[in-house]
């Protein structure tokens, strides 16, 4: 597994109940922020193995980007969390969108002791 991977795993797995991300958020977070598709092959491949709530990332404009099926059981499983669709069927990532804090050994420069 690349590092970029593991980084993509990890920012997914620590997105919080009630909360989600944007593809390019988590490619952003990762390290990477032009690897948004990157992102969607690894939730596609990988999150039942890792056990990812996949549910909780959304394009860009805070919305679900699956088929028919899959996307109104990311909406219900949303929905589920708390998450409140607006008239438009999007999220208002201002409010429901997480930010993760940065991991200290990935800056650049350490923090000042």
């Amino acid at each position: 597994m690349t590092p970029f991977t593991a980084k993509v795993i990890a920012i997914i797995q620590a997105i919080p109940e009630g909360k989600v991300m944007t593809y390019g958020g988590v490619a952003r977070a990762a390290g990477s922020p032009r690897a948004a598709r990157q992102v969607v092959r690894i939730l596609h491949s990988m999150s039942r193995k890792y056990k990812l709530p996949w549910h909780r990332v959304v394009n860009t404009k805070g919305r679900i980007a699956l088929d028919d099926e899959s996307g109104s059981l990311q909406k219900l499983y949303l929905l589920g969390e708390g998450v409140q669709f607006e008239d438009n069927g999007g999220i208002d990532l201002e409010e429901y969108q997480f930010h993760p804090q940065p991991d200290p050994e990935d800056q650049l420069f350490p923090p000042l002791a």
